[in-house]
C-alpha cells in the first residue's frame, strides 16, 4: 500500500489540492470486503488516507470496466506516450522528474471540442478541491520489532543496520517506497535506501566505527566495511599514521573515521587534504581543520602536540650578523 498512497501524496501536491471524491477499482489495496448493496468494508491504511485528506471514496462495480473507462484509456495513453519507448534513468527520481516534465509539457496541449487548454481548464477546476493538509500522508509501513546482537534490524526479509549503541533495543521501522527509517523512540536511529531483494544485508559503516574503534584489529575484515568506498586521500592519512604511530595510529585513524558520523563527508574529506598538505598527520590536526572549515576562520595548529613530527629549527637573526652583510656587500 505504500506505493498508492505515495502516489495520492504526489498527485494531490501536483494538483495543489484535494478532489471532493475520487473514483476507484476494487482493489485489494483500499477494499478488504466486498459487503454488498454497494457497501465496502475499507482496509485500515486507505482508511488512514481518507481520514488524512478528507476526501469521499466511490467505487466501481465489479466486472464493470465502463463504469471507469476514461481511466482505462488514460493508462493507454500514459503507456504508449510516456513509456514507450521504455526509458532508462538512474534513479527513480530522475525517471519521475522526467514524467512530471512530460505532464506539465502536456498542459499546453488543446483537446478536440475544447477551446482551451489542458492547463487552462484545470486552473479553473482548480478553484473546486479542497485545500492540502498542512503535512502529506506519512505512506509507509510500520513494524515494531527489536535489534539483534549484531545492531540488524529485519524488514521485510531484509536486514538494516542500525548503530551497534541500539543492540537489543526495541525500535520502530518505517517502510517507504524508496526509503527504510528505523527509530527508537522519538529519535531516527538508521535510514537506509529500501532493498527488494531476499535475504539482502545492508550496512552502514558508520554504525560500526565506535565497535572497531575497540577492536581495531577488525577494521580490514569487518564486514560492514567491507565495500566503504572512500576518498584515496583517507587510504594515503592510514598509511602514515600507521607508519608513524604503528597500532595506535591505526585507532587513531579510526578516531579520523568517526568524523564522518557527525560533519559531512565532504567537509571530513578537505580537512584530511589539509592535513596532508600541511604535514600534520594527526586526528586532531584533521578535526581542528574539519571546525575551521565549517567555522570559516583561519586553524592554527600547535606543533607541541606532534612530538613524531620532523622539526625545522630557525635560528634567530642577529643584528650584528646582519650589519656585517650590509658592510660585505658594501665592499
Amino acid at each position: 500500500m505504500n506505493s498508492p498512497c505515495d502516489g495520492h501524496n504526489a498527485a494531490f501536491d501536483f494538483f495543489g489540492g484535494v478532489p471532493h471524491s475520487v473514483l476507484y477499482d476494487n482493489t485489494k489495496l483500499a477494499v478488504a470486503r466486498i459487503l454488498g448493496g454497494g457497501r465496502r468494508q475499507r482496509t485500515r491504511v486507505f482508511s488512514e488516507l481518507e481520514s488524512h485528506y478528507l476526501f469521499a471514496d466511490r467505487f466501481g462495480r465489479p466486472g464493470k470496466g465502463n463504469d471507469k473507462g476514461k481511466v482505462e484509456n488514460l493508462v493507454g495513453y500514459v503507456r504508449r506516450n510516456f513509456f514507450v519507448p521504455v526509458p532508462r534513468y538512474a534513479s527513480w527520481e530522475a525517471l519521475n522528474t522526467h514524467l512530471e516534465e512530460f505532464c506539465r509539457r502536456r498542459m499546453a496541449d488543446r483537446l478536440r471540442g475544447h477551446d482551451e487548454s489542458i492547463g487552462e481548464r484545470f486552473t479553473r477546476d482548480r478553484q473546486a478541491l479542497m485545500p492540502l493538509p498542512p503535512t502529506p500522508y506519512d505512506a509507509c509501513d510500520k513494524r515494531a520489532t527489536r535489534v539483534s546482537s549484531l545492531s540488524l534490524v529485519r524488514y521485510r526479509n531484509n536486514d538494516y543496520s542500525v548503530p551497534v549503541a541500539y543492540g537489543h533495543r526495541e525500535v520502530l521501522v518505517r517502510g517507504y517506497v524508496h526509503d527504510v527509517v528505523i527509530s527508537c523512540g522519538t529519535e531516527v536511529v538508521a535510514r537506509h535506501e529500501r532493498s527488494y531483494e531476499r535475504t539482502d544485508l545492508l550496512f552502514d559503516p558508520l554504525h560500526y566505527l565506535r565497535l572497531i574503534k575497540q577492536k581495531v584489529g577488525a577494521l580490514d575484515q569487518a564486514a560492514p566495511l567491507a565495500n566503504w568506498s572512500l576518498p584515496e586521500e583517507f587510504t594515503v592519512l592510514r598509511r602514515l599514521l600507521e607508519a608513524r604511530m604503528g597500532k595506535s595510529g591505526r585507532r587513531e585513524y579510526v578516531q579520523v573515521l568517526r568524523l564522518l558520523e557527525t560533519f559531512k563527508t565532504d567537509d571530513v574529506h578537505a580537512g584530511v587534504k589539509d592535513a596532508l598538505r600541511l604535514g600534520a598527520i594527526g586526528f586532531d590536526a584533521v578535526k581542528h581543520l574539519v571546525l575551521c572549515r565549517i567555522e570559516r576562520r583561519p586553524p592554527r595548529l600547535d606543533l607541541d602536540v606532534y612530538p613524531y613530527l620532523p622539526r625545522a629549527r630557525v635560528d634567530t637573526t642577529s643584528a650584528v650578523e646582519y650589519m656585517g652583510l650590509i658592510t660585505g656587500a658594501r665592499m
